[in-house]
């Protein structure tokens, strides 16, 4: 536990005000003794590894030869080879291993499930790991050993299970946010003498920002020196700060200009959660966790109506402003004190820098500290902002990604619209017993995890331990079944919310809407990364952006939708754009490869 504390925002923070004196590394505790491959390296007239490894190529390919991949800081694999090197102060040979990184390969590729594979025995182990030492003679700083406690991908599956849980925790109170408004729009309207399209605003704006932020806060937590701590803890904290003065906001523009900052500070968990789920489990374990982590997403929205429904025609419109306070209170809290840094390449430049000042050695660096010592600011915004844009332009599928999801997120949000036009005026339902009727969603989000991680647990994981990894539109097969579930969920639901029907039928609909909706969602969010390993990172963030452009829109439109055409047709108005969806989909899977190697950003 004491780790977790010293490596957690407020651990971090006591450290600095003690100079460091208080929650010590290893490498700041007395009688701390440098691991001997390092006193080799420091003394050796030649290059550790002797076969030296080059700073040259960004990404290796399964043909290239072992000389020619780059150096990491990052988990390392044991090869076969030993090499010699000598100690010059006492001639002592030492057996050095030379090693290759999990990031010395692509994400979701074969070369890193055979690495993984290998790291996976070798944890059972405590195997000393040697450093590289560069031709132009720096040691890069790496993991210690094998098992090194340090590693995120070494820690106890209690400890990332428990890291994790904050994580979905942080995400859900930024996400139940958003809805949690819905129950106070009549209110607003009289107490700000607005429209009702108008009313809708701060929930629309909250969605548009935290489609926003993540273009300026996922690059920024991948810079080492940053990391993803500190960009969790200052925004998370700022939206808790500012959920204040927005439940006491005394006029409608303060109202929608905070929320709008609410929703933007709120997004880095949108931005950087997944990728936290990456720096802990394995390619194989890393679906799991980042099903947990969408669910808390998923369902933050549907159960917002269900947490102020039934208090705010009580205690007035404010009460579900205040409720965003008393969610986010807890979590904040949790995140400050028990978040520790996943970023490996964080992690060991701060160790790098440590082992500098124990031994005075300024040639001790981290991977990152060379390689992106010349990354200009501009060149990030590039890859951040214009990059997933080009994509988007000019390749098809991700066009159809980004169009598909950002049509079913739409619909999603509409639900927040159409179901007081719905349940209100043709079952007699009272604002929170319309809220409970978003429970659907939550019964729909936990069909989606037991379909989902089934088709993981009892397929697709014994198929790779099998037969290694397929292309890329293997990812897609529950999809091709589960995209006809929004189609069929949206025209259940039209001509089904009828007074002469009961209820339960139209919520049928939408829990088949809805779990459907999230195994597609699932198998989308592989398939990108998959599929365009070098830009996953801005391609999700740009994904995010289409997703809650869209929605905001679909929260203002809905409205006069089903006003003019009613709850049948514009509801079936929606059912129809989602077949283009099942055509788009099936096109994709038949046409994938194709358009794969046809395009110059994705990987054939």
């Amino acid at each position: 536990m004491a780790d977790i504390i010293r490596d957690a925002p407020i651990g971090q923070l006591i450290r600095f005000v003690t100079r460091n004196r208080v929650l010590q590394y290893p490498e700041e505790e007395p009688g701390f003794q440098l691991p001997e491959s390092y006193n080799t390296a420091l003394n050796s007239s030649v290059p550790v590894p002797i076969k030296e490894k080059t700073l040259d190529s960004e990404y290796p390919s399964r043909n290239e030869s072992e000389a020619n991949l780059p150096p990491s800081l990052l988990e390392r694999k044991q090869t076969s080879e030993t090499i010699r090197s000598v100690n010059s102060r006492d001639d002592l040979e030492v057996a050095l291993t030379r090693t290759k990184s999990r990031e010395d390969t692509q994400q979701w590729t074969e070369d890193r499930l055979q690495i993984e594979r290998e790291l996976s025995l070798e944890r059972s182990k405590s195997i000393p790991l040697a450093p590289t030492k560069t031709r132009d003679g720096n040691i890069l700083v790496d993991w210690y050993t094998t098992d090194d406690p340090a590693n995120p991908q070494n820690w106890s599956n209690r400890k990332r299970g428990f890291v994790a849980l904050i994580i979905c925790f942080y995400t859900f109170a930024v996400y139940s946010g958003s809805a949690i408004y819905t129950s106070s729009t009549f209110e607003v309207m009289s107490v700000f003498n607005v429209g009702q399209i108008s009313a809708s605003l701060p929930l629309a704006l909250y969605v548009l920002a935290y489609g926003i932020g993540p273009l300026f806060f996922s690059p920024l937590s991948e810079i080492p020196l940053i990391g993803r701590g500190p960009v969790y803890a200052a925004t998370f904290s700022l939206f808790f700060i500012l959920s204040i003065p927005t439940a006491l906001a005394k006029s409608f523009a303060g109202l929608l200009v905070l929320r709008f900052l609410q929703g933007f500070l709120g997004s880095p968990c949108l931005a950087t959660g997944g990728a936290s789920m990456q720096d802990m489990y394995s390619m194989l374990k890393v679906p799991y966790a980042m099903t947990f982590w969408v669910s808390a997403a998923y369902c933050g929205p549907a159960l917002g109506p269900l947490l102020s429904g039934f208090a705010v025609p009580v205690k007035g419109w404010r009460w579900s402003l205040w409720e965003i306070v008393w969610i986010s209170a807890p979590a904040l809290i949790l995140m400050l004190f028990f978040l520790p840094e996943t970023s490996t390449p964080n992690i060991l430049l701060r160790r790098a820098a440590r082992l500098r000042k124990l031994t005075g050695d300024n040639r001790l660096m981290a991977h990152s500290e060379i390689t992106q010592k010349d990354l200009k600011p501009s060149a990030v915004a590039i890859d951040a902002l214009i990059k997933p844009l080009e994509i988007t332009i000019k390749d098809p599928a991700i066009a159809f990604v980004n169009i598909y999801s950002s049509i079913v997120y739409a619909i999603y949000y509409s639900f927040f619209e159409v179901f007081p036009l719905v349940y209100g005026p043709m079952y007699g339902f009272n604002i929170g017993q319309i809220g409970v009727i978003f429970l659907c969603v939550l019964v729909a989000c936990l069909i989606g995890i037991a379909t989902y991680t089934s088709y993981l647990y009892f397929y697709l994981i014994p198929d790779i331990n099998a037969h290694g990894m397929r292309a890329q539109e293997h990812r897609l097969v529950p999809a091709l079944i589960c995209v006809f579930g929004p189609v069929i969920g949206l025209f259940l639901f039209a001509w089904t919310a009828n007074p002469s029907i009961h209820w339960i039928a139209s919520v049928i609909g939408i829990t088949i809407y809805a779990a459907a909706a999230f195994v597609v969602f699932q198998c989308i969010f592989v398939y990108v990364p998959m599929s365009y390993p070098n830009y996953a990172a801005s391609l999700f963030a740009s994904n995010d952006f289409f997703r809650s452009s869209l929605a905001c829109a679909a929260i203002l439109f809905a409205k006069p939708l089903f006003d003019n055409l009613g709850v049948a047709r514009g509801t079936s108005l929606l059912g129809g754009l989602s077949v283009l969806g099942v055509l788009g989909m099936w096109a994709l899977w038949l046409m994938g490869a194709k358009l794969r190697a046809r395009s110059k950003f994705a990987v054939a």
